[in-house]
């Protein structure tokens, strides 16, 4: 029998931890089981487009520490729904045969996903195709099901509580409401992490529709009671009560076509309109996505990619890697396939959070 071959990709939106995971799978591949390790740039679109490279050990050298993914990645690729043409005349079509063919070819006999729900998901109908999955879980949002935590989270939250420190000083200097928008998606997790750990007064999250008149109600009763600043932290996808989220744009194609953002510039507005106290928005974006990877995540990436390949080793495939109660386990695809791990009402850190004097944007007791 001639040695194990694997294929490796990352798809979704980039974040700090990617290349710790390509590094460790190729590292752990050849030194450790001496498979052969197949790179598709790009994400999907490289198995689509049949664009990849075999990966030696002196191409993953030097890159732990490094931001980003040196094989890129793509969040609208998708070989289910791979959109053919231009203007009116572009369709989507199902090329996945078309990649269970090169998947063949190449004679591989797994192929590791790293990404988030999108990747997850698409890997997951690979799988009913016959190939051999195993994933990954990536994502700054910390929403993906079966896991405690994602690699990439630890990163995007030292990057957005250093942001919510720098404004808690300019706004006490200036003596203004500082809002600070932060990434998620649907899942309040770095929202909230960030925001308790940055002493937000107002932390605004996906899981509760804020009542702007309890926001309201905090800034000016800090600002009647000698606090003349108010700190604002605020999930990109919360929404007010009865309202709905803030669209910044759609994108064709992307297995989430809804970027969100903006929300923070109406509560602003609606701040300053009902107190006269001078509003400053900051929308950190994809701050929080590039950048070199924390110790952490670098720790938890190489975990995760070691324990992907002791996967591989032992043929237990279309499973995803996981962290539960401190220790790495896999868990069926199909359990992580379509969903999102959102902020629980009863979660510890809002209890933290409301005990320390924070506020949801709601009554709560």
């Amino acid at each position: 029998m001639g040695k194990k071959r694997i294929g490796i990709l990352t798809g979704g939106g980039d974040c700090p931890g990617l290349n710790a995971v390509i590094r460790g799978v190729t590292k752990t591949a050849i030194g450790k089981y001496g498979m052969e390790v197949i790179g598709f740039f790009d994400g999907f679109e490289g198995l689509i487009e049949e664009r990849f490279k075999i990966l030696r050990q002196e191409d993953v050298s030097g890159i732990l520490n490094q931001g980003g993914t040196i094989l890129g990645t793509s969040n609208t690729a998708n070989p289910f729904a791979w959109g053919i043409g231009q203007g009116e005349k572009r369709q989507l079509v199902d090329v996945s045969d078309k990649c269970m063919a090169l998947y063949q070819d190449l004679g591989l006999d797994a192929l590791i996903c790293v990404g988030g729900d999108g990747t997850m998901t698409i890997g997951g109908k690979l799988t009913e195709k016959g190939a051999n999955i195993v994933g990954v879980p990536k994502t700054i949002d910390n929403d993906l099901m079966e896991t405690e935590l994602t690699f990439g989270f630890d990163s995007a939250r030292l990057a957005a509580t250093d942001a919510v420190d720098r404004l808690h000083t300019t706004g006490q200097s200036h003596h203004r409401v500082m809002l600070v928008e932060v990434m998620g998606r649907n899942a309040g997790w770095l929202a909230l992490e960030s925001g308790i750990a940055g002493g937000g007064d107002v932390i605004l999250l996906p899981e509760i529709p804020y009542d702007i008149e309890e926001v309201i109600s905090v800034v000016r009763k800090r600002s009647r009671f000698g606090k003349r600043f108010s700190l604002v932290v605020v999930a990109e996808g919360c929404k007010p009560r009865g309202g709905e989220q803030v669209v910044k744009k759609m994108v064709k194609d992307a297995s989430e076509p809804r970027r969100l953002g903006g929300i923070s510039h109406q509560i602003a507005a609606q701040i300053e309109e009902r107190t006269n106290i001078e509003c400053r928005v900051t929308i950190l974006g994809h701050l929080q996505r590039g950048g070199t990877p924390t110790p952490f995540d670098r720790l938890l990436a190489t975990q995760f990619s070691v324990k992907a390949m002791e996967l591989v080793e032992e043929n237990t495939f279309n499973h995803m890697v996981a962290l539960q109660g401190n220790r790495l386990v896999a868990v069926p695809v199909e359990k992580v396939m379509d969903k999102q791990r959102t902020v629980p009402l009863d979660s510890p850190l809002i209890k933290a959070g409301l005990a320390v004097g924070a506020s949801f944007g709601v009554k709560m007791d």
